[in-house]
C-alpha cells in the first residue's frame, strides 16, 4: 500500500496516478476524509479517555451530592469514550479498506496509455527467415504433437481447455529448462525455494492480487486458502511481520512452483496450444532490497532476463509497459517479448516489477538500519515461464523435416541432445 504521510502531503500526486492506471481517482478523496475521521476521533478518544481517568481520581474523595453527580458525569463519560472508540474503529477500518484500493504510484518515466502503448526499449537477436531457408513453419502444437511431447485433448478429456500434459520429450524439456533457469538464478546467488501452492487471505490480498486481478485467482472456500498464480505470493510473504537488518540485505530467492491462473478475462483468446493455460509451472525471481536500491535491482532483473533469453537463442523485444497494464503492485514494469513465427509477433515470456514498498507495507515486512526501521522494497521477475518458453523454444529452433534444434545451452540438462526428432510413424 501506499504511505499515508505522502497521501497527506501530495494528494495530487496519489490521484495523478489513479488517473494514469485507469483506475478510480474520487478513492482518493474518500480515503483522505476517512483518515481525518480516523485523526480526529483518535483525539477526541484520547481527550475523553483523559477526562475519564481524572474524573476517577476525584470520585473517591466526593460525598454526598458531590459524589453523586460525579459519579453520573462518569456515566455519561463512559458511554462517551465507547461512542469514540467505536468511531474510531470504524474510521479506521474504512480507510484501510479504501487504502487498499489505491495502486501503487506509477514511477513518472512510465509510459502512459492501455496495453497497446508500450515503448519498446531494445530488440535483441535475429528473426528467422523461414522463406528464405524454403519451408513455412509449423505452430508449437503441430510440433510438439509430432514430437510426442504435447498432448492437449487428453488434457482437456482429464481436466477441461487449457490444460495440457507434457509427455516424453516434453517433460523431459520442461525439466531441462527448470534446471537450467535455476542454476543460473544461484549462479547469480539466488537462493533456490521451493514454495507452497497454497496461501492464506493475508498473504495473496499483501501481494496485491486480489484487486483487479481477484476474477484470475482460484479460491478454496472450505479452507480459505488461494491458488497463486506465482510464486512471487509466498516469496512475498516469506519474510511477512519481519524485521530484516540492513547488512542482510539484498535477500533474493529463485522460487519454483506450479502456477494457476482462471485466466476469466481472456474468452477466446490464445485457445490453441499452451502459450495461455489454467496450470503451469514457473521460475520466479525475487528481491528484497533498501529502497533506495529498487531502481538499481529492477534493471538487475532484466539484465538477468535478457541473459536467460539469449542463452536460449530466442529472438526477443523489451517493453516498458504502460501505466493501464502495469497491475497493482508495480510501479514500473518490463517485459521481455519473444518473437513467434507463426503469429508473427512478439509475445511476453518474461515480466519484471518494482514494487518499491508497496508489498512490503501491506506485509509488513520491514527494515532495520542502526535506529530506523522502515518498510523495505520487494521486485519480483519471472525466469522461465515453461509453456510459453516451450512454445517459443519449439518455434524458432524447427528444422524443415519437422525437429528442433536445441540450443547449446540447454543441451547439458538433456542428456547432451542436439536435437528433438519426430516419433516414428
Amino acid at each position: 500500500m501506499i504511505d499515508l504521510r505522502l497521501l497527506r502531503e501530495d494528494p495530487d500526486r496519489v490521484r495523478a496516478s489513479q488517473r494514469a492506471r485507469g483506475e478510480d481517482v474520487d478513492v482518493v478523496d474518500a480515503l483522505l476524509s476517512a483518515d481525518e475521521r480516523r485523526r480526529s476521533s483518535s483525539v477526541r478518544f484520547d481527550e475523553l479517555r483523559s477526562e475519564q481517568k481524572a474524573l476517577g481520581k476525584l470520585i473517591p474523595k466526593a460525598a454526598g451530592d458531590e459524589k453523586a453527580a460525579l459519579l453520573k458525569k462518569a456515566g455519561e463519560l463512559s458511554a462517551a469514550v465507547k461512542a469514540a472508540d467505536a468511531e474510531q474503529d470504524e474510521a479506521a477500518e474504512e480507510a484501510q479498506r479504501l487504502l487498499l484500493q489505491i495502486g501503487n504510484l506509477v514511477h513518472p518515466d512510465v509510459p502512459r496509455g492501455g496495453e497497446d502503448d508500450f515503448v519498446v526499449l531494445e530488440t535483441v537477436g535475429t528473426r528467422r527467415d523461414f522463406a528464405a531457408e524454403g519451408f513455412e513453419p509449423k505452430d508449437h502444437l503441430e510440433l510438439g504433437q509430432a514430437l510426442g511431447a504435447i498432448d492437449v485433448e487428453r488434457g482437456a478429456k482429464v481436466s477441461g481447455s487449457r490444460f495440457y500434459y507434457l509427455t516424453g520429450i516434453g517433460a523431459l524439456l520442461e525439466l531441462a529448462l527448470v534446471n537450467a533457469a535455476i542454476a543460473q538464478a544461484t549462479a547469480a546467488g539466488f537462493t533456490p525455494m521451493l514454495t507452497p501452492a497454497l496461501v492464506k487471505p493475508r498473504a495473496m490480498e499483501g501481494t496485491g492480487f486480489l484487486g483487479q486481478a481477484a476474477q484470475d485467482v482460484y479460491h478454496l472456500d472450505n479452507d480459505d486458502l488461494y491458488l497463486v498464480g506465482t510464486s512471487e505470493v509466498p516469496l512475498a510473504a516469506y519474510h511477512m511481520d519481519e524485521i530484516i537488518e540492513a547488512d542482510q540485505l539484498p535477500l533474493r530467492y529463485a522460487g519454483f512452483s506450479p502456477c494457476f491462473r482462471r485466466e476469466a478475462g481472456t474468452y477466446g483468446k490464445d485457445t490453441r496450444g499452451i502459450f495461455r493455460v489454467h496450470q503451469f509451472d514457473k521460475v520466479e525471481m525475487f528481491s528484497y532490497v533498501a529502497p533506495e536500491e529498487a531502481d538499481a535491482e529492477h534493471a538487475r532483473l532484466l539484465e538477468w532476463e535478457k541473459q536467460w533469453l539469449t542463452s536460449l537463442e530466442l529472438p526477443f523485444q523489451v517493453i516498458d509497459t504502460a501505466t493501464g497494464d502495469l497491475g497493482a503492485s508495480a510501479s514500473r514494469k518490463f517485459d521481455c517479448e519473444a518473437w513467434i513465427p507463426t503469429q508473427g509477433k512478439y509475445r511476453e515470456l518474461t515480466s519484471t516489477s518494482n514494487c518499491n514498498e508497496f508489498q512490503a507495507r501491506r506485509l509488513s515486512v520491514r527494515m532495520r538500519d542502526g535506529k530506523n526501521v522502515k518498510p523495505l522494497a520487494t521486485l519480483n521477475g519471472t525466469l522461465c515461464a515453461v509453456p510459453r518458453t516451450i512454445v517459443a523454444l519449439l518455434e524458432n529452433h524447427q528444422q524443415a523435416d519437422g525437429s528442433v534444434r536445441v540450443p547449446e545451452a540447454l543441451r547439458p540438462y538433456l542428456g547432451g541432445r542436439e536435437l528433438l526428432e519426430p516419433l516414428a510413424k
